[in-house]
């Protein structure tokens, strides 16, 4: 069996056997749900499929919003050999081996149109074969991925093709393919004579995250369900029996991961308790590592707080050592509560701006000596070429405070630390305000 199987261009028999994702899937644009903003009549993919315009192109958007479907449906309205294969299964050897097909087969005039799955899955080596073939024109390349293309896709590929991004399914537009899937009898459940409770379909789009795979998956269990119990009504409690758990689209490496901890982390910046309970729940409950949560966390407490609260770094660190303590699920409660501390915390980035202005003059500016007076004099030699020379010792004075220069000569008079007046970095801009006024007197 080859790796390699060309689409056919008519419809088959339709075998009840398949899943039901697989037998529902649509099979022209009318019968495709969603994705109106490139869609629509007139919009660019549409004209394009509707064209059978000779562009590659990339699909990406989450598990279950028509990807492999649109590219099915441009294979039933090419004029051109479609063959599809998986980045998971193929090699350097099978693209080589497709592409000098393709090559041949345009100098007769055909042209072929590669569709690869899960396209973000080809290392480098492996996107480099492709890339001579889609400059030439050998190919038409159509990528789907769930992940960011940016990330995954090699520049030079990404340059020749046009990204098309899709969107999860919203609830009213899964619950509108479920509806089709009760009804059709060619394709569908319609045979089985079942119905559905108003909220059953409801709760299944709820907890399908937009996936339309998924949520055929879920009613295809619950018509089993409805079906054993006599009556045919799927109910809310035959769904949630199906359900289990809910489908969290998550991936620990991709661009989601990131996504969620970046909502985290601006929803306690913007002292949002609840925004930031959500988002928390969303990364624990799909599986991230509760550590990685915790020192993302800490960071939150330095950056966006810092010293106008001193002790939401302690509190970060408890619940650190909590969640290394007692585990999880147990330890969820001790990162809810350091988020929500650094939700209704004051907020100060006065620190973060410091740091930053201090790592600038570090990188740009001529990395002067330590000053003589603020060296240790640990031997005579030292002493005798002046280290520690002219030191002032601050506990020598009244008010514990000098007028000695602790910076270098091209700093001296640089400030990075400006406090605000939230929370106890108010007090400590009025104590920095006394010591420069201290400072001031003794010179």
């Amino acid at each position: 069996m080859s790796l390699f199987n060309a689409i056919p261009n008519t419809p088959e028999p339709v075998d009840k056997s398949r899943p039901l994702a697989d037998r529902m899937r649509p099979r022209t644009l009318d019968e495709f749900v969603g994705q109106e903003h490139i869609l629509a009549p007139g919009k660019p993919l549409r004209v394009q499929i509707e064209r059978d315009d000779a562009g590659s192109i990339i699909f990406w958007g989450p598990p279950g919003v028509g990807k492999t479907t649109l590219a099915h449906i441009i294979a039933n309205v090419t004029k051109a050999e479609f063959v599809e294969f998986s980045a998971v299964l193929a090699g350097i050897k099978e693209i080589k081996q497709v592409m000098a097909d393709a090559e041949r087969s345009r100098q007769y005039g055909t042209r072929t149109i590669v569709f690869v799955d899960e396209i973000h899955r080809f290392n480098k080596a492996q996107q480099d074969a492709f890339l001579p073939h889609v400059e030439k024109g050998n190919i038409r390349l159509i990528g789907a991925t769930t992940e960011n293309p940016s990330f995954e896709i090699i520049s030079a590929l990404l340059s020749r093709t046009r990204v098309y991004v899709l969107n999860p399914l919203t609830e009213e537009q899964i619950v509108d393919l479920l509806r089709r899937a009760l009804t059709d009898s060619e394709r569908g459940l319609g045979d089985l004579h079942l119905s559905a409770e108003a909220g059953a379909l409801a709760k299944i789009a709820a907890y399908s995250s937009g996936d339309a795979r998924s949520s055929y998956n879920v009613l295809e269990v619950a018509a089993t369900l409805a079906r054993d119990a006599g009556d045919g009504m799927i109910t809310e409690a035959i769904v949630g029996d199906a359900l289990q758990k809910r489908i969290l689209r998550y991936d620990k490496a991709g661009e989601e991961h990131y996504n969620l901890i970046s909502a985290l982390h601006k929803s306690v910046r913007n002292s949002d308790p609840d925004a930031s309970l959500y988002w928390l729940a969303r990364m624990l409950e799909a599986g991230e590592d509760p550590l990685y949560v915790a020192r993302r966390v800490v960071r939150m407490s330095v950056e966006d707080i810092g010293l106008a609260d001193p002790h939401a770094l302690q509190i970060c660190m408890a619940a650190k050592e909590a969640v290394d303590f007692i585990g999880m699920p147990e330890g969820n409660l001790a990162l809810a509560e350091a988020v929500v501390y650094l939700a209704l915390a004051p907020k100060s980035n006065a620190l973060y701006t410091a740091y930053g202005a201090v790592q600038q003059d570090v990188e740009t500016t001529v990395a002067d000596p330590v000053p003589l007076h603020l060296r240790n004099a640990v031997t005579g030699l030292m002493k005798n070429i002046g280290y520690g020379k002219g030191y002032e010792y601050a506990h020598d004075y009244d008010e514990k405070v000098t007028d000695m220069q602790c910076l270098p000569d091209n700093l001296k008079d640089r400030r990075y630390y400006h406090p605000t007046d939230q929370g106890v970095e108010k007090r400590i801009r009025e104590r920095l305000e006394e010591i420069r006024k201290i400072r001031t007197r003794n010179t």
